[in-house]
């Protein structure tokens, strides 16, 4: 028997890592390199990363239909070249930024304009809607990659397999978030900032010509022999069964509108309301954070080490998110709802750690407290969104799920969207006010810093007690 599934499974791999890596190159490029030659504040930055996670979530709604309708070779072709290229498109905002304002000769020019200046307030408004658009772009294509990759394995693997090869190619995040550390700011560093985008974001266009060639149904793939077909397909009787039992289960389906009547939705909404944009905020402020409070850029072989520590435990400690919830129904005998609550009120605690992130970190002088701290709290919140998700399928028929599903990704968009466009006003207007901005012993950026902190702490605990009052108990929804 063949094996072609296996290497198709590695260039999902490949893809979700240069989906991740892409992802990071603006918030480890942006303090040390972006910031001083578009004279940004963090109130600007703070603009970007919230339009790009309102954006994504609202393309999420959309890009499992886009790659269902255009097929799964076209689809995954047309998503990761539109996410390459905006990455690659970045790099042209210092020359388009040049060229939009007058009194600029150059890309070159723009660093050295007197900051306060009208003109420097014209290259951080014009720069700042460059960025939008590319990101834009970015958050457009990267949409896609899950939609598409999820039915790979769906075509080529059998249903006993499907859930191993989805976790080889979603690993790909985590060599992502381990690898972009590493790579990222040494090329800023000596080749430019406008490198690192176009370096990075050209790895997809690499990854497209790959997939183009070895990508084929496997009907169709002349890699793919009779044993191996025969492996793949030997689901499908009981996949037919099983479509007969969706369509009538289709007949079930809730109507948008009426899916907002139920508590379990707005469970939902809360779970992903308060703490996706926690997650969302220490993946896009980690480096700033250790730039600003101790002084150590992301291209330093100090900063590189911190975010790959950090995301190092994210890593590690997550993977027992999945396992918890099974330890409670086969050791302890529970229904799979009450335990998957009890492990997510427990990974509820673990953001807890991030209260002491800022008051360790200054007391020590030392960024290692937080950066080991900041993994433990972030690790917490992937041990949670893997059981908040399950959540769905315990509540709702099998024909609301996927609505319910990107009704939450909005409400986590929205969450996102504000957490990171009140930090950055926070961080700047902090900075601005100096001492006379306090917070329970701390003044100046570094208490606007612990405000955030202190929500991204208590935001499980509180997002816990929400949605436990709203369903007390197991309660399915059942559609007459």
């Amino acid at each position: 028997m063949t094996n072609w599934r296996w290497w198709l499974c590695s260039l999902l791999f490949v893809a979700t890592t240069v989906n991740y890596l892409d992802r990071q190159v603006l918030s480890l490029t942006y303090k040390e390199f972006i910031a001083p030659e578009f004279h940004w504040t963090d109130a600007n930055y703070g603009t970007i990363t919230s339009f790009f996670s309102i954006f994504y979530a609202i393309a999420c709604l959309f890009a499992g239909k886009f790659v269902d309708w255009m097929g799964t070779k076209k689809g995954y072709l047309i998503a990761i070249g539109v996410w390459s290229a905006g990455a690659c498109m970045h790099a042209a905002c210092g020359w388009a930024t040049a060229g939009l304002v007058d009194g600029v000769a150059n890309a070159q020019a723009l660093k050295a304009v007197e900051a306060g200046s009208n003109i420097a307030l014209a290259i951080s408004t014009t720069s700042v809607y460059l960025f939008l658009l590319c990101r834009g772009i970015l958050a457009l294509g990267e949409a896609g990659n899950f939609p598409a990759a999820i039915k790979v394995t769906a075509e080529y693997f059998p249903k006993k397999d499907r859930a191993f090869a989805t976790s080889i190619f979603n690993a790909g995040a985590s060599v992502g978030a381990l690898a972009a550390p590493l790579t990222i700011p040494p090329l800023a560093k000596h080749f430019g900032w406008e490198m690192a985008f176009i370096i990075i974001g050209a790895l997809g266009f690499i990854w497209m010509f790959f997939w183009a060639f070895m990508y084929d149904k496997p009907e169709k793939s002349k890699h793919v022999n009779e044993a191996e077909l025969a492996y793949i397909h030997q689901d499908d009787k009981a996949e037919a069964a099983e479509k007969a039992e969706a369509a009538a289960e289709k007949e079930k389906s809730i109507p948008f509108l009426k899916c907002f009547t139920f508590k379990q939705t707005w469970q939902f909404i809360v779970g992903k309301f308060l703490t996706d944009g926690v997650w969302w905020f220490f993946l896009f402020w980690a480096p700033a954070y250790f730039h600003d409070q101790f002084n150590t850029p992301a291209s330093s072989p100090k900063g590189q080490a911190l975010i790959f520590t950090l995301y190092a435990i994210v890593t590690v400690v997550s993977i027992f998110g999945g396992y918890l919830p099974k330890i409670f129904v086969e050791k302890k005998g529970m229904h799979p709802y009450p335990g998957r609550m009890l492990a997510m009120l427990i990974f509820a605690f673990f953001p807890i750690c991030s209260l002491l992130a800022q008051p360790l970190g200054m007391h020590f002088n030392s960024p290692w407290w937080p950066a080991i701290l900041i993994g433990f709290a972030a690790a917490g919140h992937q041990a949670w969104s893997a059981n908040l998700f399950s959540t769905i399928g315990d509540m709702f028929p099998k024909g609301a799920i996927a609505t319910i599903t990107g009704i939450g990704a909005m409400a986590g968009g929205v969450g996102s969207m504000i957490i990171q466009k009140v930090a950055g006003n926070l961080f700047t207007y902090a900075e601005n006010a100096g001492s006379a901005f306090h917070f329970l012993g701390f003044e100046g950026k570094p208490a606007g810093y612990f405000i955030i902190f202190c929500f991204c702490g208590i935001a499980y605990l509180l997002a816990w007690v929400i949605m436990k009052s709203l369903v007390p108990k197991y309660k399915p929804i059942v559609v007459e």
